[in-house]
């Protein structure tokens, strides 16, 4: 026990003023004789044993009423076991990401837990509170009521590592006290790292009771028929057991199809046929789990002939006029020394077919040409420097030719998974055709390889730049060489490689995944392009980190949009294209928290009990009121000697 003012136990000394007030009576007793007191002497005696006893019993209540008075106001407390973190600050991380938006026993888990906060926190209590999305540094309780009973969900995923980074770099002369409240979905061990020695970490685990869950995880075009587009709708489900699930097609909101889904498997794909012309409008179902993975919104711009060149000999490029026929490309072929260099910037493509020498002004128009968002194909040429090629590869990535082997190789593996071919082959081809090459480049490249041959060596590699691909072959593809051009493969390869994304594909940006977009529109020197959603209800528009690139603008996007939706893109009050947001669906699956990564740290069952724990491990067990109970005591037995005891 100790005491918070020890100076005034000095006043116990004050207790020898009873003990002598009692012992010596400054009152004499005067002797009285009475004719007959022999019957009285008994009585006598028994009277001052009585008086006696009574004297010693109030010396002892005043001795300890007074003693308790005087430690009662020294205020005696028994030491907090964890009173040197009683300073500590106070830190919680709400996990806001779109898990949370699963249900508990008494409803959705964020809701729950920001109620949780809101009733246990007390008023006087200073904390900071950092989210997926918000900040609030030094605050208390009364101060955020409002932001946190308006708490949105967060288009980030939980990623806890970010979020104690920020707290670490918030710098204090104090330690620091951590809570996480999180469902644990999207945890992993390596977060925590650079905190296991930290023992002032506590995790809140709210548990979600229905835990199944679909999800609508992309839409594209699967095939291109003459007047329509097959668009493939791939849906996971998380858990088991479901029922039929209704899905919609909407463009600009109205409805186009509508059928049911049967999940005999955790993965299905659904088809739709729609016109071949713009779609701006989303895919919705409908089902019991989480609802922000419940709508997909995609935009497909209505078709346009793709611009294509090949720069080389006209005898070499025959077989490219077959690929890249009028009706969807307009394409041409150009000598080296016949080139329009201004040409370029207007192409969706380039094909670079065997040229033995690629002078450096072209070098550089080619490099401008595929940050701008073009696509690049290089096939070599076998009387071309090695190291003038490296030289121009190095701008794009780790891709370098060696020494030219005059050998027949065989091309045998396709990468199916490659965007060239995801579209192309309904399932895996193990009798296929393959053709061969009688000579070709060693290839050295870290990036992912779209053919090979049967020694693993590549033959056609990429690489992604933007929403750019070169694309880079390690042969010569004239017949001379092989009969590579007589291949099946010939044609989706070359098709693939000058669709522009943009122009055939479906666009669907991911919220905060930094892809550029490119429009073509031209600006002034003070202009600036603008996206805005229309959408009934939502009106969202932001202005995106831009750069201007002759007569097209590339956007970059960061975190912007806060909610997914359909937008356009304006020039002023003119729309120069469509773009579609969704959000990360990294927060689907809830059927596995990973609450065993904070096995090492604190865990509790509510936010409430982590204060509780706070308080008692580092709160002073006063005792003073107890000596203040015990001198009312010793008062009261003092009034019942003087009435009852003779």
């Amino acid at each position: 026990m100790q005491f918070k003012h020890p100076e005034i136990l000095y006043f116990l000394f004050l207790l020898i003023i009873p003990i002598l007030v009692h012992l010596f009576q400054l009152r004499k007793f005067k002797k009285e004789f009475f004719t007959n007191v022999k019957f009285l002497r008994e009585l006598s005696i028994q009277t001052r044993k009585s008086s006696k006893i009574k004297k010693y019993l109030l010396l002892a209540t005043r001795l300890l009423l007074l003693a308790a008075l005087i430690v009662a106001f020294a205020q005696p407390f028994f030491k907090a076991k964890d009173r040197i973190n009683a300073t500590n600050e106070l830190y919680i991380v709400l996990d806001n990401s779109f898990s949370m938006q699963a249900k508990g026993k008494k409803g959705e888990l964020l809701k729950r837990a920001v109620q949780d906060i809101l009733e246990h926190t007390p008023e006087s209590t200073n904390f900071s509170l950092i989210t997926c999305s918000d900040n609030f540094w030094n605050t208390d309780i009364k101060s955020i009521k409002k932001e946190l009973q308006d708490l949105k969900y967060s288009a980030n995923p939980f990623q806890l590592d970010n979020l104690l980074a920020k707290i670490k770099a918030h710098k204090s002369a104090f330690n620091k006290d951590i809570v996480v409240i999180t469902d644990g979905v999207g945890l992993q061990p390596n977060q925590l790292k650079g905190s296991k020695d930290d023992e002032s970490l506590y995790f809140v685990f709210p548990e979600a009771e229905q835990t199944n869950n679909i999800s609508i995880d992309s839409v594209y075009i699967n095939q291109t028929l003459d007047k329509f587009y097959e668009i493939g709708i791939k849906l996971k489900a998380f858990g088991d057991d479901f029922e039929d699930t209704p899905i919609a097609l909407y463009n600009q909101n109205k409805l186009i199809a509508k059928t049911l889904v049967n999940f005999k498997t955790t993965s299905q794909t659904i088809h739709f046929t729609i016109p071949k012309q713009d779609f701006h409008g989303y895919v919705s179902i409908t089902d019991k789990g989480l609802e922000y993975d419940n709508t997909y919104y995609f935009s497909i711009s209505k078709p346009q002939k793709s611009n294509v060149i090949s720069i080389g000999d006209a005898d070499k490029a025959n077989f490219l006029s077959k690929i890249y026929t009028a009706d969807e490309f307009n394409y041409a072929n150009f000598p080296l020394n016949g080139l329009d260099y201004n040409r370029i910037e207007k192409q969706d493509a380039i094909v670079l077919n065997e040229v033995k020498e690629i002078p450096q002004a072209l070098q550089t128009t080619l490099k401008s040409f595929v940050e701008k968002g073009g696509n690049l194909v290089v096939i070599p040429s076998k009387d071309i420097s090695v190291s003038a090629l490296n030289g121009f590869l190095s701008q794009f990535g780790a891709i370098q030719f060696k020494q030219y082997n005059e050998s027949q190789k065989i091309i045998s593996k396709i990468n199916f998974n490659h965007p060239l071919y995801c579209t192309v082959f309904e399932k895996k081809v193990d009798n296929f055709q393959y053709p061969t090459v009688n000579g070709s480049f060693d290839l050295s490249s870290t990036a992912p390889l779209v053919l090979s041959y049967n020694d693993q060596s590549p033959f056609l590699t990429s690489v992604q730049k933007g929403i750019a691909s070169v694309y880079v072959f390690a042969a010569p593809l004239n017949k001379m060489n092989g009969n590579f051009q007589n291949s099946p493969l010939i044609v989706p390869t070359f098709y693939n490689m000058a669709q522009s994304k943009q122009k055939s594909g479906v666009n669907a940006i991911i919220i905060g995944s930094n892809h550029p977009f490119i429009v073509e529109t031209t600006l002034s020197k003070d202009e600036i392009v603008t996206v805005k959603n229309d959408k009934l209800g939502v009106k969202e528009d932001f202005i995106p980190v831009q750069q201007m690139l002759d007569n097209k603008v590339k956007l970059s996007f960061n975190d912007s949009p806060s909610e997914a939706g359909n937008f356009s893109v304006y020039n002023n009050k003119q729309k120069v294209e469509n773009i579609s947001f969704d959000y990360d669906r990294t927060e689907s699956n809830v059927t596995q928290p990973n609450t065993d990564a904070a096995n090492d740290f604190k865990e509790m069952s509510s936010i409430e009990q982590v204060y509780n724990s706070l308080y008692l491990d580092r709160t002073d067990n006063q005792i003073w009121k107890w000596f203040v109970f015990l001198s009312l005591i010793f008062i009261a037995l003092e009034v019942l000697i003087q009435k009852f005891v003779k």
